[in-house]
């Protein structure tokens, strides 16, 4: 093992965008844990400086860059967290990049190695199995987000603000909050980022509504009910960053604040942070300092819910090319990201935002060109990068979750016909069958240690990970090799599996224990105004025929679904598993989805274990000693179908034992936890 610090700065020519790389640290990764023939890694974390040509055309698309002051070359400058894994010794690696877009600062990439989320950011970075390690990847990460808060072991970017002839820009700006627990107080953000102060403690033209359900309308909040005030020591004073309600905010309401701020950071550089650190590492050779060692043939970027978000918006502005016209990622995976975007982009823009049916879901959803009927509005995706002939590889990979949230089949629904939209030839679309937003632990969980939230039924168990390693193997081998992937599998209009959100709901009523909404969740059409991306319109109004179809997977007799790529865990079953979960009352709002402000929860119902124990409950489905004579036919049966699921190219040989071992363990589980002896 070794550890040690350093501060090693490399200048780069004005002409390039990374213009210096700060190393601060540099030491050896998991104590020095040899993975397989790659052998040792090492962990590199410090600082990117950049200067862009807001002139040059692979700029343009950056929202009020022409408003950001400019160094003596004309450049605008601004630099990022950076780090890097890579191998000790370069020449075993793969020479591919795995480009990890932060989540809200956080590393997410080694969540690939079946690592659970860290709640602590400094902490040690886990190996978990070593699967990206084994495998030769140098895994990149860079700040692309704004309003990251200065929480230490968090990745963020500082960027400079727009400025008009007056100075710093004032604008409206929509901030919405959700708290589980009664509350009187929340900060101007999203999840304890930095806020956009309040210009005008006293604004009277401020607006605070509540609702109970994104797709109701809003009541009201009198103006005198609430203020701008922050609370200490039960001192109650006047601050821009805070709003007061001495009633209290209800838990699970869902209220939108409307005001007016100051200061607009160019959120957009985001993209040239994560677009001109990948092209350094790719292109710039030892002697201009790059830290690879030696050069990188490809690059893959991965994100995960709103960083997924995130690289849908890059490939819907055609921000993959640098300032010398040469693509960046060779492939993308956005995961989770469902149908939406987000405001990565906008004058006033939140990065941080996750406002479900408010910004997000922006049209067009689809790779190839869709219509929309009730705007006549005509686009693609894909149509910028298609016009410059420079597209790479992309997997779409969803949840049962984005599906339910309401937004997910958008991304390939024909709008006009209502059939399945054709496929661009450089796209992949997978649904990860009857999981949820994140991947499941086994045992259920009861209540969420990250936040204390807990539903109606134990949370979804269904660990996905496998196929997105596959997912990424695949990848390497289309773009690398022109090795097609193995085709898209997701509800489908065409075959009758993809079907309206409330027809499934109503067989769901039919389950002895299942709660149901009695109002399902709708992607919104919103009109934001000719000059949007400048964020001038915050009352969003919606337009005439303003819900999208809410489009999900149709349930078996098990009630798990019927189409997406299909883990053991439906088609050989123990349990339910849905991406939808109803808050417990004890948090409030307890017929709304858990997650309906970010990424849904779905939960996990065992079968009964025997016939007589579904008789005395009522249960529809079948029992586990109904469907399986013994365990050892139950685990002949699963390794069966993740063999299957090898031939067809959606999972790793490698993965095979554990998904029996797994499948086992539930088995056990649920098998011994629903015995009424």
């Amino acid at each position: 093992m070794f550890l040690r610090t350093v501060l090693y700065i490399t200048l780069r020519s004005d002409a390039v965008p990374v213009t210096k790389l700060e190393v601060t640290n540099r030491q050896s990764f998991a104590n020095g844990e040899s993975f397989g023939d790659v052998g040792v890694y090492e962990l590199l974390e410090g600082t990117a400086h950049f200067a862009v040509d807001p002139l040059n055309e692979r700029n343009t698309a950056i929202t009020d860059l022409e408003l950001a002051s400019r160094d003596s070359n004309g450049k605008v400058q601004f630099s990022a967290g950076f780090a890097m894994l890579q191998p000790v010794n370069p020449d075993r690696g793969n020479r591919r990049i795995l480009f990890d877009v932060v989540n809200r600062g956080r590393k997410t990439a080694l969540s690939l190695n079946s690592v659970s989320a860290a709640t602590d950011p400094t902490a040690p970075l886990d190996p978990g199995n070593g699967f990206l390690m084994r495998h030769g990847y140098t895994v990149v990460w860079c700040g692309w987000q704004a309003d990251v808060p200065p929480t230490p072991g968090l990745i963020g970017l500082q960027a400079p603000e727009a400025l008009g002839p007056r100075g710093s820009l004032t604008g409206q700006i929509l901030c919405q909050f959700q708290a589980n627990e009664p509350t009187q107080v929340f900060l101007l953000a999203d999840r304890e980022h930095v806020p956009h102060p309040a210009l005008d403690v006293d604004e009277a033209t401020a607006t605070l509504t509540v609702r109970d359900h994104p797709n109701s309308p809003p009541t009201p909040v009198d103006r005198g009910k609430w203020s701008f005030v922050r609370v200490e020591d039960g001192e109650a004073e006047p601050e821009p960053s805070h709003i007061y309600m001495p009633a209290g905010f209800d838990s699970g309401k869902i209220y939108q604040l409307v005001y007016t701020t100051r200061g607009s950071i160019i959120v957009g550089l985001g993209f040239a942070a994560v677009r001109d650190v990948v092209s350094y590492l790719k292109y710039a050779g030892s002697a201009e300092g790059n830290p690879c060692g030696v050069a990188m043939e490809y690059a893959y970027g991965f994100g995960r819910s709103q960083s997924g978000r995130f690289l849908r918006q890059l490939i819907h502005l055609g921000l993959n090319e640098d300032e010398e016209e040469r693509m960046a990622l060779d492939g993308i995976i956005p995961h989770v990201g469902g149908g939406m975007r987000g405001e990565f982009n906008l004058r006033f823009g939140q990065p941080s935002k996750d406002v479900c049916y408010i910004i997000p879901e922006l049209f067009p959803f689809t790779d190839t060109e869709q219509v929309d009927p009730a705007t006549g509005e005509r686009s693609s995706l894909l149509a910028r990068m298609e016009e410059r002939g420079k597209v790479p590889k992309i997997m779409f990979t969803n949840t049962s979750a984005e599906y339910w949230r309401g937004d997910a089949a958008l991304i390939h629904t024909d709008l006009e016909t209502m059939l399945d939209a054709p496929e661009s030839p450089s796209v992949r679309r997978y649904h990860f069958a009857g999981c949820q937003h994140g991947a499941g632990e086994f045992p259920p969980l009861e209540v969420r240690p990250a936040d204390g939230i807990r539903g109606q039924l134990p949370f979804n168990s269904v660990d996905y990970t496998p196929l997105l390693r596959a997912a990424l193997q695949n990848l390497d081998r289309w773009v690398s090799a022109g090795e097609a992937p193995p085709p898209s599998r997701h509800p489908s209009l065409s075959n009758g599996t993809a079907v309206e959100s409330h027809s499934v709901l109503k067989k769901f009523e039919n389950l002895p224990g299942v709660r149901v909404p009695t109002q399902t969740t709708r992607a919104l059409r919103l009109d934001y105004g000719p000059e949007a991306h400048l964020g001038r319109t915050t009352t969003l109004p919606a337009i005439e025929g303003s819900e999208y179809p809410a489009l999900v997977s149709d349930i078996d007799d098990s009630f798990n679904e019927l189409d997406g790529i299909r883990l053991p865990d439906l088609t050989v079953p123990v349990a339910t598993y849905t991406g939808w979960n109803l808050r417990d009352q004890s948090i409030g709002n307890q017929d709304l989805f858990i997650g309906i402000t970010g990424g849904l929860a779905g939960w996990t119902l065992p079968f009964p274990a025997t016939p007589e124990d579904r008789q005395s409950s009522g249960d529809l489905r079948l029992s586990i000693k109904e469907r399986y004579g013994s365990k050892e036919e139950y685990l002949k049966q699963v390794e069966a179908a993740v063999q299957s699921l090898i031939d067809e190219g959606y999972f790793l040989v490698e993965d095979l034992p554990e998904a029996i071992d797994r499948a086992s363990r539930k088995y056990d589980y649920f098998l011994g936890k629903n015995h009424s002896s």
